[in-house]
């Protein structure tokens, strides 16, 4: 086990948001299986900074409404880093 510096956001609670704030950088992605919690769990375990993962309602290309997850970051370099590593986008 590799010991790491405590995150203080992680020791406060507030590492993750309960509301969207509008100067995050967001993804979108379509609903799959408890893609929610697997999602939450890795952005954890990798990332450093404050995050948000809810559910929404969207339009997509056809104007068909369809809910979807949606991620958002407060470094836009994270969410850069999760596109590309994370392994569960694969499922998406």
């Amino acid at each position: 086990m590799i010991k790491q510096k405590p995150n203080p956001l992680n020791f406060l609670d507030i590492r993750r948001l309960e509301k969207p704030p509008e100067h995050f950088e967001y993804i979108t992605l379509p609903i799959k299986y408890n893609l929610e919690m697997v999602l939450s769990k890795w952005i954890t375990d990798n990332l450093k900074n404050r995050f948000y993962i809810g559910k929404t309602v969207c339009v997509d290309e056809e104007n068909n409404v369809k809910s979807v997850l949606q991620i958002g970051f407060e470094e836009p370099r994270e969410l850069s880093y999760f596109t590309l590593a994370c392994p569960y986008l694969k499922f998406t």
